[in-house]
């Protein structure tokens, strides 16, 4: 699709040339990050689906077949163990068996707990163990959390569309919005098909992903309502193509410094903080990209059908 820019005095980066196909990228990404969501299934955390999780250390060598092995015999339900951090540190993951009533859950929970516990401590007494978090979440605790996190996010989307709504005109507003959406449901997507669990720490990172593109996005807006002030009469390619060269500086200053930060912690850290470093590393990525190549196409096509509207 061709674009009314001619000349490049809006700045060095053409953004609109390439917006329509690069946008296109985008709707495909975001349709395959729901699929993949609803088919897939997101793999919550204990802190979701309810149950114990404990880290161990040993001072000496132990394999985590070994300590698979041992754990097998004592009719947990399904466990799962995973090294972390040093060569000789694991989390213990296992949801336990549900009782008939939540009494009779708690005290198999326990129960459960202390014969993990025995067998640690005697089967692997000479290799030093150290049991240094156990942490535990009931089934209903977990979908009460459930309910609460869909409900906190369910507000908090609402309230920044609330500000959308206030804060700038037709023209802006659903390219922010379709922006706010886009960053999340990829985000989100890229984070279960790296095979990472969803837990409450990983739902505030995307919540704050939420606001972070949100801020980009407002920045880079305001600045094509400036543009569109004094060069209303060339158009909106070229408004859109200024204001985003105008402020390209700024977001590269901005989100590389934040990318770079993140992807170190998502390197060199461990566990939830590897986690949430990942999340945030992406949620920047993709929530920089989509103030240009979301909500540029987004007012475009506005423009476009606003004018078919008045013809």
């Amino acid at each position: 699709m061709k674009t009314d820019v001619k000349t490049n005095d809006y700045g060095r980066f053409n953004f609109v040339g390439h917006a329509w196909w690069v946008s296109s990228l985008s709707v495909l990404v975001t349709v395959a990050s729901i699929i993949y969501l609803m088919i897939g299934g997101i793999n919550y955390g204990i802190d979701f689906r309810g149950g114990t999780e404990i880290q161990v250390r040993f001072a000496q060598g132990v394999t985590i077949d070994h300590l698979r092995g041992s754990l097998a015999s004592l009719d947990l339900g399904e466990v799962g163990v995973q090294s972390f951090g040093d060569q000789d540190e694991f989390i213990i993951r296992f949801q336990g068996r549900a009782g008939k009533t939540d009494k009779e859950t708690n005290e198999i929970l326990n129960d459960s707990i202390a014969k993990v516990r025995e067998v640690i401590e005697k089967q692997f007494a000479s290799s030093g163990p150290e049991i240094r978090r156990v942490d535990t979440v009931g089934p209903q605790v977990g979908a009460d959390l459930k309910r609460n996190s869909v409900l906190a996010v369910f507000y908090s989307l609402l309230v920044i569309l609330i500000y959308i709504g206030l804060r700038f005109d037709y023209k802006y507003s659903p390219g922010a919005v379709l922006c706010l959406f886009h960053d999340a449901v990829v985000t989100l997507g890229i984070f279960v098909l790296s095979g990472r669990e969803v837990n409450i720490p990983i739902l505030a990172a995307i919540l704050t992903l939420i606001g972070f593109s949100l801020n980009d996005t407002i920045v880079v807006f305001d600045r094509m309502r400036e543009t569109e002030d004094i060069y209303r009469e060339k158009g909106w390619a070229f408004i859109i193509n200024k204001a985003t060269n105008d402020m390209l500086g700024r977001t590269i200053i901005t989100s590389g410094t934040t990318f770079i930060s993140s992807v170190c912690l998502a390197i060199f850290a461990d566990g939830t903080v590897a986690d949430i470093a990942f999340a945030i590393a992406v949620g920047v990525l993709f929530g920089t990209y989509s103030s240009i190549y979301v909500a540029a196409p987004t007012i475009l096509l506005l423009n476009k059908l606003q004018k078919g509207a008045k013809a």
